[in-house]
């Protein structure tokens, strides 16, 4: 299952994706693949009008304004290998706060490392049940996946739902975003990512901390999976050299509550 993780976070690493249908009777059915254009020397990274049109509609963000030197840290979690809790020390240490988007099984499988996350003021975000491609299903299989997640992190945590939303391998489609919605989840999407998430191929402190110094920009959703043991190296060093260019870190519910322009209420 991680292993196609690659379809959706690699255009995401590299390309702006090009052909988007405009069209939003044709858009709400389309498979999508999120992808940007990297930012660089502290630009914002860019999806294009299309993206950005069509995640404004339904109260999506992959990015917060460009005028604040703030950034937020979101991790995805299919299964633990290790790396989580020295992630934590290092948020726990640096005061950062960070949005963790979980399966079933994660929640299932390190419920230890949950409960830390909830007790240490982490968001836990909704990454599906089963890890499907959210795009192809129907409505019903949809809130299925969103809900028997939310009841597995309710019975082993107290926790009564989750808030945010993100698709696996960055696939999804209007109607997901919009059904999402009504259902009260919103989407969130990322400004900054790189290839990580092998487990079994380490590439090193430096290759995680370089991909991250050179993407950072001003309102960086910034992704990164905890499998990873270059993004627990680098992190502590990461978080301390962006607070020395002027960089803060706040919570995913921040970036919502401030952006008085979004069509949905966040509750």
């Amino acid at each position: 299952m991680w292993k196609n993780h690659i379809l959706g976070i690699v255009a995401a690493c590299s390309i702006l994706l090009i052909g988007i249908v405009v069209n939003p009777f044709q858009a709400e059915a389309e498979s999508l693949n999120w992808g940007f254009k990297k930012g660089s020397q502290e630009q914002q990274a860019q999806a294009g009008s299309a993206f950005d049109q069509l995640l404004k509609k339904h109260g999506a963000f992959y990015k917060g304004n460009d005028t604040d030197k703030v950034m937020y840290l979101t991790f995805d979690n299919g299964y633990e290998n290790g790396h989580t809790a020295p992630i934590l020390d290092a948020l726990k240490k640096e005061k950062v706060p960070a949005t963790f988007f979980l399966t079933g099984h994660y929640v299932k499988s390190a419920k230890d490392l949950v409960k830390r996350m909830i007790d240490e003021g982490h968001e836990i975000g909704n990454h599906s049940y089963d890890h499907p491609n959210m795009a192809n299903l129907s409505e019903e299989r949809m809130k299925e996946e969103w809900h028997k997640f939310d009841q597995l992190l309710k019975e082993e945590t107290g926790i009564k739902r989750t808030r945010f939303a993100r698709p696996p391998e960055g696939v999804f489609s209007e109607k997901l975003l919009a059904y999402g919605n009504e259902l009260g989840y919103r989407h969130m999407f990322w400004s900054v990512a790189f290839v990580d998430w092998y487990a079994d191929r380490p590439q090193g402190k430096a290759y995680a901390y370089n991909h991250l110094m050179n993407q950072i920009h001003p309102g960086a959703i910034i992704l990164m999976h905890t499998v990873s043991p270059d993004n627990a190296e680098a992190l502590p060093d990461f978080i301390r050299d962006a607070k020395k260019k002027g960089y803060t870190f706040e919570s995913l519910e921040s970036l919502v509550n401030k952006n008085d322009d979004s069509p949905l209420s966040f509750h």
